[in-house]
């Protein structure tokens, strides 16, 4: 069960940070003014937040389609609306189509996942659920992936728990030109 979601900022994004972020972000394709705008209101924790998400999002061992797979799963099973908009652009900028984002949204049987990919959706989701993953799923997930690679995964998985949480319960609004929820495709 899903509590209700804020319908307006419990924190307003500070004008300061908003303006120059989108200074900075002038010429990328995702518009993330509001969620640093907010974070900001703690400095300690914008600054570090930013360091482990660039790592997450960039430097780590998982492809950055995984990444993007595992975030955009667990923005869906958190219900972030902002968090997955945010990682729908990102995804698209790294290949992957709008049936592919939408599929992230369905039980793992209906998509045309890899066995790699369905191990990741499914490491994911036992996170979500449980904070652990299950005897099962690890044997599986490990078949596909190495060390490194599962604590990519986890790290991943857990720090984006952690910011949907985070959106969700400040009401972080979508920018501009944030897609929301996808909407399933349309049969040829």
């Amino acid at each position: 069960m899903h509590l209700p979601r804020p319908t307006s900022p419990r924190l307003e994004p500070i004008p300061k940070v908003a303006e120059r972020a989108r200074e900075v972000m002038e010429t990328s394709f995702a518009n993330a003014v509001n969620v640093i705008a907010t974070i900001a209101h703690s400095r300690p924790i914008s600054k570090a937040f930013g360091e482990f998400a660039m790592a997450i999002l960039y430097k780590g061992d998982l492809s950055r389609r995984n990444v993007e797979i595992a975030v955009l799963r667990m923005g869906w099973n958190c219900q972030s609306v902002y968090e997955f908009g945010q990682h729908t652009l990102i995804a698209q900028a790294e290949g992957m189509t709008d049936e592919e984002i939408y599929l992230v949204t369905r039980p793992i049987p209906e998509g045309n996942w890899t066995p790699a990919e369905a191990a990741l959706l499914q490491v994911v989701d036992d996170l979500y659920s449980d904070d652990c993953v299950s005897d099962a799923t690890w044997a599986e997930a490990v078949s596909h992936f190495s060390e490194a690679e599962m604590v990519h995964l986890i790290a991943a998985s857990g720090c984006y728990r952690m910011v949907s949480g985070l959106l969700n319960s400040t009401g972080v609004e979508r920018d501009e030109g944030v897609p929301g929820w996808p909407t399933a495709p349309t049969p040829p």
